[in-house]
């Protein structure tokens, strides 16, 4: 069963895709900010992937795949981002910064179902 981290600080949304990965056959676990989900991973817990909302208050999901992304250990992660915006420039620095898919809010169960494999597959 893949482990999948959703961080999002929307806990209704986070909820949400959770019941969409468990029907998946995915174990979901929800972080509501970007710091907590940093310290479990330094802590030694690590996702199959993760899925990254973009506007969070402190630190967003863009900065945070970037973290990943410099950090060895992590630079290979599967990350999936999850937003509002449909704007290129917003899409565009997502996939720049090595984001391995951009789904928009809200998300079908077929959709994410596809983007979580297509991420996953990638690595």
């Amino acid at each position: 069963m893949r482990k999948v981290w959703i961080v999002d600080d929307d806990e209704e949304m986070t909820r949400a895709i959770q019941l969409m990965l468990q029907l998946i056959d995915c174990e979901a676990t929800g972080y509501f900010n970007a710091r907590s989900a940093t310290q479990s991973l330094l802590a030694g817990n690590r996702p199959d992937l993760m899925i990254l909302d973009i506007n969070m208050p402190e630190v967003s999901g863009l900065d945070l795949l970037e973290f990943l992304r410099r950090r060895v250990e992590w630079k290979n992660l599967p990350v999936i981002m999850l937003s509002t915006e449909a704007a290129d420039v917003t899409v565009d620095k997502a996939l720049k910064l090595g984001a391995d898919g951009y789904l928009m809010k809200p998300v079908t169960i077929e959709e994410l179902e596809r983007a979580v494999n297509s991420a996953i597959q990638k690595h």
